[in-house]
């Protein structure tokens, strides 16, 4: 078995000095970890961490809170985490503790969670501008106004208190999109794991499982691995195919039908995201043939159009044209391309608009970012205008057709 590639302390370290860097003088930066969300009664949702905190600390315990504050002599990175408790580790697992994140995780100086009010009113005395996910977590956001109020109190003895708040987001995120090579070789290897889980669904398909059967093929080449579901598995049969997200997957398969698996593994939080679709009895008919023809071409003139200098649009639009050409050959559509595609003018007297006819059969974009998020964070336009494809960025390109029973298509479809 091939050894899993991990995220180096290093790179973590690499990380937290660009973002220092990018802060500049009398900042500071604070983001908080994600929090055990309880699922009913006694009973935990899986803990999963926050993408942002865990792409600058790679610390996945919960509940804690990073500080980047750059050029201070006492350490620049500062974490509140909780303290080792065998008690509650008895019960919960074990915690790095203080001493642990120094030591493992690159912290520069590390307090209890307990402390962490006190401190951060110490922290923020003398910075002017605060760096903080403003409007993520509405408890969070009140504490921090907590910390505000109490500077604001020791203004009159010459304490200096932040003027200025920024989104910490748009620094971060725009770090996460651009992936490195140690973060391409994580998800390339949650997509081969993807893969494998992909095969194994249509080797065991057939008509009389139900779908949450095959959904259970899919997810045991995931956890054999160590990994789990990067987001909820879609597995629809027929027409549950025609459900963007559709994720009940109860319903039994049928011969004759087709069946669309839309599934990603997760390795350390970098996540894969594939879908395919396949006959469930093993072969196509014509036009279930002739569908799946189209929509391959689509998928690789997006392809071919994934590459650096081209804009972020350029995929979708490559997948729309190819697609479109496809229906009108099948006789799904009739008219010529370039009306096929465009949306018509918004009427003048307020009346809902009309959609592009292709929409019918094919109504989200082609793709999106992917990364620690499988709808991974990064802006698509700059000033208006689709942004230019660059090195390290990663999008999935899944172009598809959906169609449901309708008076307008001919039943053979």
């Amino acid at each position: 078995m091939k050894t899993a590639p991990i995220i180096p302390t290093s790179e973590f370290a690499k990380r937290r000095k660009q973002l220092l860097t990018a802060l500049g003088d009398n900042a500071i930066a604070i983001i908080q970890a994600s929090k055990v969300v309880i699922r009913n009664r006694d009973a935990d949702f899986p803990f999963r961490q926050d993408s942002d905190f865990l792409y600058l600390t790679g610390f996945n315990e919960p509940n804690a809170v990073a500080v980047f504050i750059p050029g201070r002599p006492e350490g620049e990175y500062i974490l509140f985490c909780q303290a080792k408790d065998p008690a509650m580790e008895r019960w919960t697992g074990k915690r790095a503790g203080i001493e642990g994140v120094v030591k493992d995780y690159g912290v520069d100086q590390a307090f209890k969670l307990e402390e962490l009010d006190q401190q951060m009113i110490k922290l923020l005395a003398g910075r002017r501008e605060v760096y903080y996910r403003l409007g993520f977590e509405t408890e969070f956001d009140l504490r921090v106004l907590t910390w505000l109020n109490a500077l604001r109190r020791q203004a009159r003895n010459g304490v200096a208190v932040p003027h200025t708040f920024k989104l910490l987001d748009t620094l971060v995120h725009e770090m996460r999109l651009f992936k490195s090579p140690a973060e391409l070789e994580m998800m390339r290897y949650a997509a081969q794991v993807a893969a494998r889980a992909h095969t194994q669904a249509m080797r065991s398909c057939r008509p009389g499982l139900f779908e949450f059967e095959v959904q259970a093929e899919i997810e045991r080449e995931f956890r054999k691995e160590g990994m789990e579901p990067s987001y909820t598995s879609i597995v629809g049969g027929g027409e549950n195919a025609c459900i963007l997200h559709y994720v009940e997957n109860r319903s039994e398969l049928k011969a004759g039908d087709l069946l669309l698996i839309d599934a990603g593994s997760e390795h350390q939080g970098y996540a894969s995201d594939i879908t395919r679709s396949f006959p469930v009895n093993g072969r196509f008919s014509l036009e279930q043939g002739q569908l799946y023809q189209v929509v391959l071409d689509a998928q690789k003139a997006a392809i071919a159009a994934v590459k650096p200098g081209n804009h972020w649009d350029a995929p979708h639009q490559a997948a729309i044209r190819s697609l479109t050409a496809g229906l009108v050959e099948l006789g799904l559509l009739q008219g010529e391309l370039e009306e096929l595609i465009q949306d018509p003018p918004k009427p003048e007297d307020g009346s809902a608009a009309k959609e592009a006819p292709y929409r019918q059969f094919y109504m989200h974009k082609t793709g999106h970012w992917l990364g620690l998020d499988v709808h991974d964070v990064g802006d698509y336009k700059i000033n208006g205008e689709w942004r230019i494809l660059e090195p390290g960025m990663v999008l999935t390109v899944e172009p598809g057709l959906y169609i449901s029973p309708a008076d307008h298509v001919d039943p053979k479809w």
